[in-house]
């Protein structure tokens, strides 16, 4: 297969692409500053360029662009280029397909669990209506921009919880207190987690793109989702270490403003239920074993 790969050189990305490349299918990747072969270069604001006819030659095209969330305090511009980040590369990428001879099999484009909003310890599922804050307003216009895609193509809207390595991602970061001997619940403890191990993230992609009655929302998390208070206790253990220092939700209000609570103190207890149904096999279920595995295993 040709994939077509817009933010490719993240950290999920890359993840991705590797596993493509070793089963020798032909992988491309869109970006800002092309560094080895494979890479195009590509601007979404332009309306014309190399990697136009990239997308028309690909059978699968995968958009995971967009600005990093925890990149510096929500202010009124960062929001907008959190936003427009992902809903300028996705209408761009839309675009290029309308332009195509041969429009791609399928446009798997990146959203979030972010989408469903702040909700308590209730299950949530693909069919979950969307929450009303500015994470779930980024993602309803990032899923519709590419569901604009939906007469040419299949269209599959990835809502990734929190992806688990120790190469990247969130895990470093709340690992690193611990190495400190300072590790411990955020806030109250009780909001939920919902995560993924990487491996797993990469798997349930592909397994999306095969299935071809997979359409629309996908869930990317395990079926085991924890508190945050188990997720720490957790983590602690597998790292020997003690998670007996709580992080205040004050202090992290003051530290981070808005996106304390939309990204630390907030929960979502989301289900992989389509991949579930479609008879998904997670390697990862259980958190323990996913941990152990990142930082014991080979």
């Amino acid at each position: 297969m040709k994939i077509v790969i817009a933010g490719g050189t993240g950290f999920l990305g890359s993840a991705l692409a590797s596993a493509f490349r070793a089963d020798s299918h032909d992988v491309t990747i869109l970006t800002r500053r092309p560094r080895q072969a494979g890479d195009v270069a590509w601007d979404p604001a332009a309306a014309s360029g190399e990697w136009f006819a990239t997308v028309d030659e690909a059978d699968v095209v995968i958009n995971l662009a967009g600005e990093p969330l925890d990149a510096g305090r929500w202010t009124a511009s960062r929001k907008a280029a959190i936003l427009e980040s992902r809903v300028g590369a996705t209408r761009a990428l839309v675009t290029a397909m309308a332009k195509a001879k041969r429009p791609p099999g399928a446009l798997v484009n990146a959203s979030a669990m972010g989408v469903y909003g702040p909700h308590g310890p209730e299950p949530l599922t693909e069919s979950s209506p969307p929450g009303s804050d500015f994470l779930a307003s980024v993602c309803v216009a990032w899923e519709a921009q590419a569901l604009e895609a939906s007469s040419m193509t299949r269209v599959v809207l990835l809502r990734t919880g929190l992806v688990l390595d120790r190469s990247g991602g969130a895990l470093p970061k709340l690992a690193l207190p611990f190495h400190f001997f300072a590790g411990g619940r955020s806030g109250s403890g009780e909001q939920y987690l919902s995560w993924i191990h990487r491996d797993d993230w990469t798997r349930m992609v592909r397994w999306a793109i095969d299935t071809r009655d997979v359409v629309g929302p996908l869930n990317l998390t395990a079926p085991h989702p924890v508190t945050n208070r188990d997720f720490t206790d957790t983590l602690g253990r597998v790292l020997r270490r003690p998670a007996q220092v709580p992080a205040p939700a004050f202090a992290l209000r003051v530290i981070l403003g808005e996106m304390a609570d939309a990204l630390i103190l907030s929960g979502q207890r989301v289900l992989p239920a389509k991949a579930t149904r479609g008879g998904f096999e997670f390697r990862y279920p259980e958190l323990e074993p996913a941990l152990r595995e990142i930082y014991d295993g080979p």
